[in-house]
This record gives structure tokens, C-alpha cells and sequence, in this order.
């Protein structure tokens, strides 16, 4: 199967501005990829591309390998803007029903059920846009971001606008298209979400690629601790590899361990070590 995303030395130029340096990144069937970066990192230009609203200045970005922009890739495409705007006068199921159109989805009233009750918006779905809170605005825009099944999701900030409720709905909602083969790739400032749920994360800064990997790849050890009667004592750079010998070698010492946890860094640790001090 070709890739759902495939992006190829992607470049792109405004004027003396470059916001991508050649960037390559993948996005496979089924697969959650995190987008991070601060401002002007270039991860909306990417996005952008890939939905053909930008044009690249060099390099190739494929959608199931047709050329991004093209109808064919539009048409594999589900797109959620992290500032979008839905006509105020619409209720829910209406404005469903005008993407069924835009898009040529013939799933008609059993789609819009569907899409609704996936979001939690069933009892919403006679509700005026401008009657919703902006947590409600924001999972009608995932529902017509899956409008058509697309096979490719791209989400600009989805869970911005939500309370911790919200934003755990939207997890088990990726989790759920992802067991359906939708792959997505979700730009976020939100470390913590991104780690819950992503297989693998990308890191822009000033328009280049600066690490890659899943989270637990990104993460490294960063020694065992172990708490025996005489305290909490912290082995720096043992890995979890070096535990078992390091109780064993206290518990032949005479020593009464109570506690063992390998420490590691989280995704936090490493973005900011990657980013440096360049801020959101």
C-alpha cells in the first residue's frame, strides 16, 4: 500500500523566508503522526501543502501517491483548520449535509447519524452553530473533517478550543479511526496529548526536521532509582537493562529494597531539547 502522506524534500520559499528546508516525512495506513514545533517552525506550511491550498517550491508531497493538490488527492483528504469558520445560521446536520455536497458523499441522513454520534453531538444535531460553545464548534469540525471517510486526516490544533473532557473524547475518536485504518497527522502544541496517543512523532524547527521517531524511541533513559532503608538513591545512566543487577547487588550487600523505577525523559524533555529556546 503507498503511503497515506509521503513527503519528499519538501521546500518552500516566500521571498528570502524559507519555512521548509527539505523536509521528508511519512505518514502510513493507520498510522497517528504528531507534528511538533514552535511558530514559524513550518508545520502549518507542510500541512497546507499536503491539502494543496500551497504550493510548493521544491521537493514532492504525495497523497496515496497522487500529487497533493491534485483532485484525486483532495478527494483522500479530511482537513480541519485550526482557525475555521462555520456559517452561524447552520444547525449541525445542515452543515453536514452542505459537505456531503462539497465533497460528493452519497452517505446522506445514515452518514451525518454517524459522524454525529461519533463526535457525542446526537442531541446537538438541530443546534445552530452560533448556539454552540467552542468545544462543541470544535468537534462539529472533526465531524465534517470526516465527512466522505477520507483515508487521511489532517488536524491543525483539534483539540485547542477543549476541556479536559473534551480533549479525552478526541483521543478515543483518533483511536478509534486509527483501528479503522485512517491515518492522520495531528499538528499540536500539546505535548501531553501527542504522547497518549501518536505512534510516532515529528519535530520541526526553522523549517527542518530536527527528530523523529515513536514516543517511547524519543525518550532515553536517564538512570535507575532505587529506595532501600537507607533512602532513595539515583544510579545516573543505568537503563533498565542495569536494574535487575543493581538490586542484586544491593540485596547481596545486605540492603532491604522497597522501591525500583527507571527514569526516563518524556516527550517534553526531548521537544525542548531539540527546539532549544524557541517558544510557541
Amino acid at each position: 500500500m503507498p503511503s497515506a502522506l509521503d513527503c519528499r524534500g519538501l521546500e518552500k520559499r516566500y521571498g528570502p523566508t524559507i519555512a521548509l528546508a527539505g523536509v521528508d516525512l511519512k505518514v502510513e495506513e493507520g498510522e497517528l503522526v504528531g507534528l511538533l514545533g514552535p511558530n514559524g517552525a513550518g508545520k502549518s506550511t507542510l500541512v497546507k501543502i499536503a491539502c494543496g491550498l500551497v504550493r510548493a517550491s521544491g521537493g514532492a508531497a504525495t497523497v496515496q501517491d497522487a500529487p497533493a493538490g491534485s483532485r484525486e488527492a483532495r478527494r483522500r483528504i479530511g482537513y480541519l483548520a485550526e482557525l475555521f469558520r462555520f456559517p452561524g445560521w447552520y444547525s449541525a446536520d445542515e452543515l453536514l449535509e452542505l459537505h456531503q455536497r462539497l465533497s460528493g458523499s452519497t452517505g446522506g441522513a445514515t452518514e451525518r447519524d454517524e459522524l454525529l454520534d461519533l463526535v457525542e453531538l446526537t442531541d446537538a444535531r438541530t443546534r445552530r452553530v452560533e448556539q454552540m460553545s467552542k468545544g462543541m464548534q470544535q468537534r462539529l469540525g472533526l465531524a465534517q473533517a470526516l465527512v466522505g471517510a477520507p483515508p487521511l486526516l489532517l488536524l491543525d490544533e483539534p483539540t485547542s478550543a477543549l476541556d479536559p473532557v473534551g480533549r479525552r473524547t478526541v483521543r478515543t475518536l483518533l483511536e478509534e479511526l486509527r483501528s479503522r485504518g485512517t491515518s492522520v497527522l495531528l499538528n499540536s502544541h500539546l505535548l501531553s496529548e501527542v504522547e497518549l496517543v501518536c505512534d510516532r512523532v515529528a519535530i520541526l524547527l526553522h523549517g527542518r526536521l530536527v527528530a523523529e521517531g515513536s514516543p517511547s524511541e524519543l525518550a532515553r533513559a536517564r538512570g535507575v532509582e532505587v529506595e532501600t532503608e537507607e533512602g532513595t538513591h539515583v544510579f545516573e545512566g543505568a537503563s533498565r537493562e542495569d536494574a535487575p543487577r543493581l538490586v542484586a547487588e544491593l540485596v547481596a550487600a545486605g540492603r532491604r529494597v522497597y522501591g525500583v523505577r527507571v527514569l526516563t525523559s518524556t516527550l517534553e524533555d526531548t521537544y525542548l531539547e531539540a527546539v532549544g529556546g524557541e517558544t510557541s
